[in-house]
């Protein structure tokens, strides 16, 4: 038979004998085994299984990016393979539901057991942060070395040379850089967008003065928050402004980047930026479960540990929580959401755009 279709037992197929023969209770070494040591052993295998899946999918989307030219028809993958790693995220989430079945007092019974072992020492995880585009110099440090100095000297080159190629976060924007609709014949996105925002704040403005339902101390404080918001949409209008806070850290995305996604969110409902569209909200999407993932992580840490210090050595609840507000990747895409105009005073597309953007079929005889 040929070896290609010859058969195999489930078991050796899946490897089970090495899968289950991995978990060893360092509590039983010491001769003080705690129950709830096989417990917590589990749950971290499988979020390094669940990791090493989303590493997979991951680079599998960033080779389809990495062209010059990226073909329509894999846009659907990606997504697919996007949403698949989204779904795996709220799988990790909710697996903190099942490490919280055991009580702090059940965790002290192994954790001097682990020292100095942490979580801040899983490999694939840092390789995830650095593959989706969480910078070095981003990075919030719980020690005065390196995040990288925990590993192997063969692992902190895998990290630099990740670090040094291109991230999704990267690859992402040259891809919204090429995108060719900005000016076109002679449509002018940028121009006709401009006129609708400022209508749009007029009408703003003068709903919130002809308001007799409210104070006068109520009027200049949501002309104040208005004011602010019209702000934001300056970094559209000006570009040395933007560059300032991308130079600055306040932005990340580059202009061109920024104007297309732009773009994207409110013409979704044209055919051809319909999967463009899908595909950075699920971007949106990772972003946010990770980041709810983290929260998550610091709030189960505070239950477990209270204040007390890391195994790693970190701040433990303090400093996983500062990670959760800082250490988010996409965040300039969530924040397109500002910069939305209602579809009514969406400036309407020459039929010569808007038959581009279309799907056309022709079946002839």
């Amino acid at each position: 038979m040929d070896k290609e279709l010859s058969s195999i037992h489930y078991d050796k197929y899946l490897q089970l004998n090495k899968i289950l023969d991995a978990q060893k209770l360092r509590s039983e070494e010491f001769e003080k085994p705690a129950h709830d040591e096989m417990l917590f052993i589990i749950v971290h295998q499988v979020y390094e299984l669940w990791f090493k899946e989303i590493i997979h999918d991951l680079n599998s989307v960033m080779d389809i990016f990495k062209p010059e030219i990226v073909e329509e028809k894999k846009i659907g993958i990606a997504i697919s393979r996007l949403d698949r790693i989204a779904k795996i995220q709220k799988i990790l989430v909710d697996q903190i539901d099942i490490i919280e079945t055991m009580t702090p007092l059940d965790f002290l019974d192994f954790r001097n057991y682990l020292l100095p072992a942490s979580g801040f020492q899983s490999f694939q995880f840092r390789q995830l942060e650095v593959s989706l585009g969480l910078k070095r110099e981003n990075r919030i440090s719980y020690t005065q070395c390196a995040y990288s100095g925990v590993f192997s000297q063969e692992e902190q080159d895998i990290l630099h040379q990740i670090e040094a190629g291109d991230s999704m976060f990267g690859l992402v924007e040259k891809w919204l850089e090429r995108i060719p609709f900005l000016k076109f014949e002679k449509f002018d996105f940028l121009t006709e967008y401009r006129k609708a925002v400022d209508k749009m704040i007029t009408i703003e403005q003068e709903a919130i003065n002809g308001a007799d339902y409210i104070t006068a101390q109520e009027k200049h404080f949501r002309l104040g928050m208005l004011t602010e918001t019209n702000k934001y949409f300056q970094t559209v209008f000006d570009e040395d402004l933007h560059n300032q806070k991308v130079a600055n850290g306040e932005l990340k995305l580059s202009y061109k980047a920024t104007i297309s996604a732009l773009l994207i969110n409110l013409y979704r409902d044209e055919p051809i930026l319909r999967q463009p569209f899908l595909f950075l909200q699920k971007l949106i999407d990772i972003d946010e479960l990770l980041t709810s993932w983290r929260n998550r992580h610091a709030q189960m840490v505070l239950r477990t540990l209270g204040q007390k210090i890391g195994t790693g050595g970190s701040s433990g609840f303090d400093y996983l929580k500062k990670t959760a507000d800082k250490h988010r990747i996409f965040y300039d895409l969530h924040n397109i959401s500002t910069l939305l105009i209602p579809r009514s005073e969406l400036p309407e597309m020459p039929e010569s755009l808007k038959k581009k953007l279309n799907f056309n079929f022709s079946n002839k005889s």
